[in-house]
């Protein structure tokens, strides 16, 4: 395993972070403590959760996988050997189970309070917006279209205002973005350096099929010391190549159809091209979609997720495999022709 550090702390993460979003859904307790066991073991410290998990979210089973991480961390007693990141939701129509009325402390405040109880912990490491209260692009929005309708205010600096009472609480250490744009990035940075915590990751999907933050959001990573902990690095499965010929029996897109994200004409088209190239250079396609998120030099750690050990093994031994300039360069010649297919 290879390891980092959390961005402006001396906090050491693997290169993998172990995804968990299919714990309790897809897989039931004893396999999501199966595939911990199995992290650890091979090297991974950073496990990545979420309130809304597991996916798709449900009223009854909405934060069940937090729950599966607090019953491993009670049975073994391993708290201090893994580095634990968690999300609050937005406000969204899908998870107005959980709570619809944004980043207030009220709502921060229950949300964290809930968390600590599932994962059995009195502290979270890395704490996590999900996505912006802000209408904006993100969940496969490539471009940004203003709404003139949304009444949201510049409230940055009143949400770090909140989430740093909970850092001096000591329940939660770090913070950070997910699906956040430049925009949103910069605006939390800007406050950061008026006094307020410093937002240190964001968690936006990122793959050969979906690279759109390249496009300025990486540039404000390197110049503000900000990582990226990119989600979704194999596209929901379609970088495996199991997809290709048909949909197989029990996968994500079969059990869930309105997964497809990544099922539209150019993401197979780019996929068919990525799989000749790692068939030329002989490694897998899964090794090649992960190796290449993996040695991007902004990111922190690339999170992974399974539902079998079989897979889980392969991605995590990915990070052994060091792609070429050759190979670099034929990736990059299939985006120029097929940019972000699957923003």
């Amino acid at each position: 395993m290879k390891y980092t550090t959390l961005p402006n702390t001396d906090i050491r993460v693997s290169k993998i972070c172990l995804g968990s979003m299919t714990w309790g859904q897809q897989n039931p307790e004893a396999e999501g403590h199966e595939q911990i066991d199995y992290a650890i073991n091979a090297g991974v410290n950073f496990i990545d959760t979420a309130e809304l998990y597991p996916v798709p979210t449900k009223k009854e089973t909405h934060g069940d996988t937090e729950k599966i991480i607090g019953t491993w961390l009670k049975k073994t007693g391993k708290r201090d050997q893994v580095v634990i990141a968690s999300k609050i939701v937005g406000p969204a129509e899908f998870s107005k189970h959980i709570r619809n009325i944004g980043f207030t402390k009220n709502e921060i405040e229950d949300a964290i309070h809930k968390s600590l109880q599932r994962l059995q912990t009195d502290y979270i490491d890395l704490y996590q917006l999900h996505w912006p209260e802000r209408q904006t692009n993100y969940f496969g929005q490539l471009g940004y279209t203003h709404d003139p309708n949304d009444a949201w205010q510049d409230n940055f600096a009143e949400i770090l205002h909140h989430l740093q009472s909970f850092i001096k609480a000591g329940k939660i250490k770090h913070i950070g973005v997910s699906n956040e744009t430049a925009y949103g990035v910069m605006r939390y940075t800007e406050e950061s350096k008026k006094g307020a915590p410093k937002m240190i990751t964001v968690q936006n999907p990122y793959s050969l099929l979906n690279r759109k933050d390249e496009i300025g959001l990486t540039e404000i990573m390197h110049r503000e010391q900000i990582g990226h902990l990119p989600y979704s690095p194999l596209g929901f499965g379609m970088l495996t190549g199991k997809y290709l010929e048909e949909i197989p029996k029990n996968s994500r897109v079969d059990l869930f159809p309105n997964y497809n994200r990544y099922m539209n004409e150019n993401c197979y088209k780019a996929t068919r091209r990525y799989n000749d190239i790692a068939k030329k250079h002989g490694i897998s396609l899964t090794q090649l979609s992960l190796a290449f998120i993996n040695q991007q030099p902004f990111v922190t750690s690339s999170i992974i997720g399974a539902t079998s050990i079989e897979q889980l093994s392969e991605n995590i031994g990915s990070i052994d495999v060091v792609l070429s300039e050759e190979i670099i360069k034929e990736i990059n010649e299939v985006h120029a022709a097929i940019p972000n297919p699957a923003p």
